[in-house]
């Protein structure tokens, strides 16, 4: 049986615990100053870069990949795809403006449907309110599609909100916070243990990066993947790593993570798609 337990972070004394008295905006000021002291070499606008904000030697290799990018075909191959006609004439372009430079506004809390909307799921129900079959949510062409997306949005800051005048909006913002923070699986893990507590320490040969900007560069090329991904393809290996149950992509408990996480971020920048290890 899977095996979830509680986590006790909040003896650290960040008021991020479950069960500590805490709203979000509390929340994401020691969330943030958490990593500010942890990594004080560290720049906070750089930890929207991932692991290579923290590892000076890794930085190199990462920003020569970047001159010649692997993520660069996605970006045209996305732009096609946004732009190709449905069977009814319209596009994608139809729903989010001739370059879909809409990455800043996602994900957000609809109040008509109480759900969290990400932007893969906006893309789908594009596709489907036109007519079309949505795309697979993990990769392939959603990656393709969003990853053409968010290079167009680069720059555009995090401002995810949680809307104070509806209860529902501060409950999912809650799952998503219990999800972050609580065991699971067979070798008891929570998010935080990985990327909060021992961020930066190595776990076997790879350095775990800090959950501070996490959902600032999705979609990625990632190089054990060697193809593109979203941040629930990520999700769900991470849950497959710590031998635990993954939960479906776009299910209300990876969206509702994905709130969670992004929020973390606010004042940060999307600078997605990137490549990372």
């Amino acid at each position: 049986m899977k095996t979830i337990i509680r986590s006790t972070l909040g003896t650290l004394g960040l008021g991020l615990a479950l069960g500590v008295s805490a709203g979000p905006v509390e929340d994401q000021a020691a969330f943030q100053k958490y990593y500010e002291n942890k990594f004080p070499n560290t720049p906070v606008m750089d930890f929207q870069n991932g692991v290579y904000s923290i590892l000076p030697e890794a930085r190199e290799q990462w920003e020569a990949i970047e001159e010649f990018p692997p993520y660069e075909i996605a970006i045209e191959n996305g732009e096609k795809l946004y732009h190709s006609k449905f069977a009814n004439g319209k596009s994608l372009a139809d729903c989010f403006g001739p370059e879909g430079a809409v990455r800043g506004q996602y994900p957000f809390w609809d109040k008509d449907r109480g759900m969290v909307i990400t932007m893969e799921r906006a893309v789908n129900e594009c596709r489907e309110a036109n007519g079309e079959k949505p795309y697979g949510w993990k990769k392939g062409k959603i990656a393709d599609v969003t990853a053409y997306m968010s290079f167009n949005s680069r720059g555009q800051e995090i401002k995810v909100d949680i809307p104070s005048d509806d209860p529902r909006a501060l409950a999912a913002y809650e799952e998503g916070k219990e999800q972050f923070y609580t065991k699971r699986g067979q070798l008891n893990f929570a998010c935080a243990d990985c990327h909060m507590l021992t961020a930066g320490n190595l776990y076997r040969a790879d350095t775990t990066s800090p959950a501070f900007g996490h959902a600032t560069s999705w979609p990625v090329f990632r190089s054990k993947w060697q193809s593109m991904g979203t941040l629930h393809r990520r999700f769900a290996g991470c849950h497959t790593n710590i031998r635990a149950n993954p939960y479906k992509a776009q299910g209300t408990e990876y969206s509702n993570l994905e709130y969670f996480v992004t929020y973390m971020s606010n004042g940060l920048e999307f600078n997605g798609p990137a490549a990372r290890k």
